[in-house]
């Protein structure tokens, strides 16, 4: 089975979670969007739904496939160095840009 980052790496799968985000969709709905079968949409679909990411409720024949973030945590804790290390080059840069403000004003 896929990691939730081996499965988040592909593009295509990326934008259905992004339509998932904005409300939930059924199959031929992402297709149309996406400009791909259905049976392409259907294999995304699958393999966001075995890490996780997707859930699907059945409605009489219907399918409608909604966004499940619970699993985009492990993404998060992840990336969260990232975004300290990148906070702290822009406190530097904003110290920087001030300390040349200053020296202008001078």
């Amino acid at each position: 089975m896929q990691t939730v980052f081996e499965v988040i790496a592909d593009p295509t799968r990326r934008t259905i979670l992004d339509l998932l985000r904005e409300r939930p969709h059924m199959v031929g709905e992402l297709a149309d969007v996406l400009n791909i079968t259905q049976p392409g949409v259907s294999k995304h679909l699958r393999i966001l739904r075995e890490v996780g990411l997707v859930n699907v409720h059945i409605e009489a024949q219907w399918r409608k496939y909604e966004l499940n973030p619970a699993p985009l945590a492990e993404v998060d804790a992840w990336l969260a160095p990232y975004r300290e290390f990148m906070e702290a080059r822009f406190e530097r840069l904003d110290a920087l840009l001030d300390e040349l403000q200053t020296d202008e004003d001078k």
